[in-house]
């Protein structure tokens, strides 16, 4: 019976941190298109940066 369990248990883990990842490589996609986005259409005058680090 443990091993049935500890075997549930690893596919559950699995399958959280499959769909973990899959989100975070959409969050990261997001990011990139912004961060484009604000390359692309940045202040023609000043330090040229779009952001304020």
């Amino acid at each position: 019976m443990v091993p049935l369990l500890l075997v549930l248990l690893l596919v559950l883990l699995l399958f959280g941190a499959g769909f973990a990842l899959k989100i975070l490589w959409w969050v990261a996609i997001a990011v990139l298109v912004l961060w484009l986005v604000g390359f692309v259409a940045r202040p023609k005058g000043g330090s040229g940066r779009w952001y304020r680090w």
